[in-house]
């Protein structure tokens, strides 16, 4: 089953703070509710090609899958793809905007298995499932710049 959701996300950080996270896969478990864990399959420096094992929860499920980086572009756009069940594709692109930064995040895929459930939910539904990330991406961004005016 075949769906599509597009955002377009502002946050008060520039693209150098923001870019990070959503290129390190290692990262997402830190403020994307969803994501379980992210282990890096290949060693060395971010590249086409690397591969991360990958677990996210759906309610009481644990789904696991492969993320694979398609497209780095530092600082700017990063697109990844997921393997089944996911069978998905997702680029953030970021720019620079009013002093932070516009994420447009673009998520698609063919999704397999008992999981065409969840892509039976109306699209206002998923994008606000999907918005929770930045959401939470925001909530660490802003904690870190408390902590550093802190001196912490």
């Amino acid at each position: 089953m075949w769906r599509r959701v597009t955002l377009d996300v502002h946050l008060d950080h520039p693209p150098s703070r923001v870019y990070p996270y959503l290129a390190d896969p290692g990262r997402w478990p830190e403020f994307a509710p969803a994501v379980d864990s992210r282990r890096p399959l290949d060693s060395g420096p971010l590249q086409v090609g690397n591969r991360w094992a990958a677990v996210d929860r759906i309610g009481p499920f644990r789904i696991h899958f492969t993320d694979v980086l398609e497209v780095v572009e530092h600082d700017r756009r990063v697109v990844w793809h997921s393997t089944s069940p996911w069978n998905s594709r997702v680029e953030y692109e970021c720019t620079p905007d009013a002093g932070g930064t516009r994420i447009y995040a673009d998520y698609g895929g063919d999704v397999a298995d008992w999981l065409r459930l969840v892509a039976l939910l109306p699209t206002f539904v998923l994008a606000r499932i999907l918005l929770r990330d930045f959401t939470g991406l925001r909530r660490v961004l802003d904690a870190a710049d408390r902590a550093r005016a802190s001196g912490a």
